[in-house]
C-alpha cells in the first residue's frame, strides 16, 4: 500500500519538479536584504505579542476584575500578531520556504526510491 502511494505521489508535478531541480540547499545561505531583515524581525515580534500578550491581558483581567479586558483584547490582540505575522512572512519572502521544502522532497523521494537494491521508475 505504501509502495502504491509513494508511486502515484512521484507521478505528480510537484514532485518530478522538486526531482530535477538542481536547487541546492546553499541557496537559502544568502545575504539577507533589509526587507528580509524587517520581515524576520515582524515575525518575531508576532510571537511577542500573540500568547504572551494575551496571557498579559488575563493576568491584568484577573487582577483589575473587569474580565471585558481579556473577552475583547484577547482575540483582538491575537488576531494583530497574526496579521503582524502575515506581514512579516511576506517581506521576508516564501522563496526561502519553497527552496527549502523542494529540497526535502526530492532527499525524502531519493531516499524512497533507492531504498535498499529496490529502485523505482518515476
Amino acid at each position: 500500500m505504501i509502495r502504491k502511494i509513494t508511486e502515484r505521489l512521484a507521478k505528480t508535478k510537484y514532485i518530478r519538479d522538486a526531482m530535477e531541480d538542481q536547487t541546492d540547499i546553499k541557496d537559502i545561505w544568502k545575504q539577507p536584504t533589509p526587507r528580509m531583515i524587517i520581515g524576520l524581525a515582524l515575525v518575531g515580534f508576532s510571537y511577542i505579542i500573540g500568547w504572551p500578550a494575551v496571557t498579559a491581558l488575563g493576568i491584568l483581567a484577573v487582577y483589575s476584575r473587569e474580565p471585558m479586558i481579556i473577552v475583547l483584547g484577547g482575540p483582538i490582540t491575537y488576531g494583530f500578531s497574526h496579521l503582524v505575522f502575515l506581514a512579516g512572512a511576506w517581506l521576508a519572502g516564501a522563496q526561502y520556504a519553497r527552496i527549502l521544502m523542494k529540497y526535502a522532497t526530492k532527499v525524502l523521494f531519493r531516499k524512497i526510491f533507492h531504498h535498499g537494491t529496490e529502485t523505482f521508475s518515476v
